[in-house]
């Protein structure tokens, strides 16, 4: 199943117009269930507007009730409603409003992720290497009022991109060790 057109902005709207739960919606938006009950407790999205799926053509009335009746069943979009996403390897877009969050982002992947790598920190926030440098080494040029804040809390990535990154980091370190060992 691919994802919604703005999953972030659907979110948004499903979360204030229906009572599908937070596991169904992220499902659906292809994000991970605490990034849905962040936008529920207004922590995550709070200036996005919300993006009605019934009014583009991705779902029905009927299929929302469907899903509000059952919360085992998942919302499927309507067929060939949006156009398949291809996103080219070239970096992702960061509006201005966050860029200035990247620093704190990184700060607290360093502190709570060191397992991870330069180049798995860079894809995550979409920063350099000598400003991951700069920050670890504490000669950023805003090193006094950088504060370690989670980069899915900032929305520079999300939840499940995080985790699969620690995951690939923690089996990369555990190969290092067998091979130190022998």
């Amino acid at each position: 199943m691919s994802q919604p057109l703005m999953p972030m902005a659907t979110a948004v709207w499903l979360v204030d117009n229906t009572s599908l739960t937070f596991k169904q919606i992220a499902a659906f938006c292809d994000l991970h269930e605490l990034e849905v009950q962040g936008i529920a407790d207004e922590q995550v999205a709070t200036n996005i507007v919300g993006q009605d799926p019934i009014a583009s053509g991705q779902l029905t009335w009927a299929e929302i009730e469907r899903c509000q009746d059952n919360s085992a069943e998942r919302l499927q979009l309507v067929e060939d409603a949006v156009p398949a996403k291809v996103r080219s390897g070239g970096a992702k877009y960061t509006p201005v409003s966050k860029r200035q969050d990247k620093p704190d982002a990184i700060s607290w992947l360093v502190k709570n992720h060191p397992e991870l790598s330069d180049a798995q920190i860079c894809r995550l926030v979409g920063t350099t290497k000598p400003t991951i440098a700069a920050i670890r080494d504490r000669s950023h040029w805003n090193t006094q009022n950088i504060k370690a804040v989670d980069p899915v809390v900032l929305g520079l990535c999300k939840q499940q991109e995080l985790d699969a990154a620690v995951a690939k980091a923690a089996q990369r370190q555990e190969k290092l060790e067998e091979v130190t060992e022998e």
